[in-house]
């Protein structure tokens, strides 16, 4: 294990890089995705508007939140452990945050399937809603990772 750890910290800024560009693609997709179901559901179902969203969603969901995701949960917890971050409470409250947007991923993901079958039966108030919870947890995160308050 000290093995890898040697090796992986030849490659830390190589990992920090690929972090930020998976965490801006999932947030770019965390922001966006909400905001087409707010648009979806002004839609009539099965007309051609309605299936080319489910098209949108369903392509940014699979071909560039989820891989962002599992991206973002691989090389951030690579850091942590390769810099010892994990001891620090900015970092410990930072990933109680990241948590908060898998959450928010996943029901994301779940209301996608719904729109998908045709079953979303949610406003677009609540989506607007939803929309502006990401925003507010990546502000905390940033300020965490930039001022490490405490």
């Amino acid at each position: 294990m000290a093995d890898l750890r040697v090796f992986l910290a030849n490659y830390i800024d190589w990992i920090k890089a690929f972090h930020v560009i998976a965490v801006i693609a999932w947030m770019s997709g965390l922001l966006y995705l909400p905001r087409l179901f707010v648009y979806h559901t002004e839609t009539q179902r099965g007309s051609a508007e309605s299936e080319r969203f489910k098209v949108m969603e369903r392509k940014l969901l699979r071909s560039i939140m989820n891989p962002a995701v599992i991206a973002v949960w691989i090389l951030g917890p690579t850091l942590a452990w390769l810099t010892a971050a994990y001891e620090d409470r900015w970092l410990q409250v930072k990933f109680l945050l990241v948590v908060g947007l898998t959450v928010a991923h996943h029901l994301f993901a779940r209301w996608q399937r719904d729109f998908e079958l045709d079953r979303n039966s949610r406003s677009a108030r609540f989506y607007r809603v939803w929309n502006e919870i990401p925003a507010l947890l990546m502000v905390f995160i940033v300020i965490l990772v930039i001022v490490q308050p405490f």
